[in-house]
């Protein structure tokens, strides 16, 4: 494609970057055909390929971004899908993710959508608030039809409401930070992402990945001053919040390097890999936090793809469940970690079975479940009727984002693949089995790791 910038623009070192991803498209329109706002809606502005034009004129005119394209900008999914369909090589996440900050900085948004924004990004990446946020949410579930017929903010409150759990477990024991040991010999030590939303709603997850690691003679730190990754603010185009974000998490991660030593930075949520991957690329132009970026985004893993370099136990359990295996987005085309979940649950036991149009978003997003709910409750009914074509007993998959999209659309249990993993291979049953009643679903087992 080519570009129009002038020099003095190209001395920003963003827009030289995205100048060189402009330059790399050749209009081909292969991102179409897996676009899923291009699914729904048929508008070649809401393609890859559309916002592209849409971005490069914005960019090249220098002027503040108009409604009409961040309207366009705002229904993207970032689900990467076209980055993996791109026969180009088009880095598309850079380039959308630098005119989300472009529009952050240069337009001013509807007083609704700032006051939705605002709350998003001053409660989900803190614990603290998110937790108090959903008892808060729980008692005003019955305000839900009301809200949603609320001019310009309702919809989204009332899709605010409809997130938020029934019920929220408690406090973890494997939540403080610390270190927990291997047993037998030690195989190595990783530092595993705590984050900010998971622990709230799904403290199980960080908890049967470190029984698992811990009994195949993996220790586990939870880093002090480590917290949430800065996806959720940054996808929002919130430059400066994502990166003090990212710089308590390098800063934290660092000092275990350092120190003790980390074979790898472990996450149990697929989204916020994507987005620690790329510290290297968003410090790249930071002479303090570069270097240090790198180092961290070098060894950061997502939890399977850690597991998938050791020798698993073999499982102590058979089964005959069926899985329905659901690759997040941000696992398939943000990390390019397509057969290493599903290979682990064979070798687990499971039967696992592939959903039908497995590379398209199932609406949830981060924050996107929320900002454009009628979009994302379409793709929902899409996923979900897909999901249960394949008669599963249950769900797994690796993000919390699409854990707590999906189970709103089915009544199949949803589970986190680490927590099958873990129940295989000796550890506690997962709780969605449990009520389930699927926990009984076993063949045979040896008398001590019965179910």
């Amino acid at each position: 494609m080519q570009t129009n910038f002038s020099p003095e623009q190209l001395k920003d070192p963003a827009m030289q970057s995205s100048e060189k991803i402009l330059r790399t498209c050749v209009h081909c329109g292969f991102c179409t055909a897996t676009c899923p706002t291009y699914l729904l809606l048929g508008d070649e502005l809401d393609s890859p390929r559309g916002r592209i034009y849409l971005i490069k004129e914005m960019f090249e005119s220098g002027r503040p971004a108009s409604p009409a394209v961040v309207k366009h900008i705002d229904r993207c999914l970032s689900c990467l899908s076209c980055m993996t369909t791109c026969p180009s090589g088009v880095h598309y996440m850079h380039l959308v993710d630098h005119a989300r900050a472009y529009i952050e900085a240069t337009h001013r948004r509807p007083w609704h959508d700032r006051v939705v924004r605002e709350i998003l990004a001053r409660v989900l990446p803190y614990p603290k608030r998110f937790r108090a946020a959903l008892y808060a949410a729980m008692a005003a579930k019955p305000l839900q039809g009301l809200l949603g017929s609320l001019p310009r903010v309702g919809n989204r409150l009332a899709a605010m409401l409809a997130l938020a759990p029934a019920r929220l477990p408690g406090p973890s024991p494997f939540a403080a930070p610390g270190v927990f040991p291997a047993q037998g010999e030690r195989r190595g030590r990783i530092a595993l992402l705590s984050g900010c939303a998971q622990p709230v709603l799904q403290p199980g997850f960080n908890a049967a990945a470190i029984r698992l690691l811990n009994r195949h003679g993996v220790e586990v730190v939870l880093p002090k001053g480590e917290g949430c990754c800065g996806a959720l603010v940054h996808h929002m185009g919130r430059e400066d919040e994502a990166h003090a974000f990212a710089k308590r998490n390098i800063d934290a991660w660092i000092a275990e390097m350092d120190g003790a030593g980390l074979d790898a930075i472990v996450i149990t949520a697929s989204g916020c890999g994507t987005t620690i991957k790329d510290y290297g690329f968003m410090f790249r132009n930071d002479p303090a936090y570069a270097e240090k970026a790198r180092r961290v985004s070098e060894i950061a893993k997502d939890i399977t793809e850690y597991l998938s370099a050791l020798t698993l136990a073999a499982p102590v359990r058979e089964t005959d469940l069926v899985v329905a295996y659901h690759s997040a987005c941000s696992m398939q085309h943000g990390q390019q970690i397509r057969e290493a979940p599903k290979k682990l649950l064979k070798q687990a036991g499971f039967i696992v079975k592939d959903v039908p149009e497995g590379h398209i978003c199932c609406g949830s997003a981060g924050t996107y479940n929320i900002l454009q709910p009628e979009l994302a409750s379409r793709l929902r009914a899409r996923k979900v009727a897909h999901i249960e074509s394949v008669r599963p007993d249950l769900i797994a998959t690796g993000n919390i984002g699409c854990m707590t999209q999906i189970e709103k659309g089915t009544a199949i249990p949803i589970v986190h693949t680490v927590e099958l993993l873990d129940w295989a291979t000796g550890g506690p049953a997962p709780e969605a089995l449990a009520r389930a009643g699927l926990a009984g679903r076993v063949l045979s087992a040896p008398p001590a790791a019965a179910a």
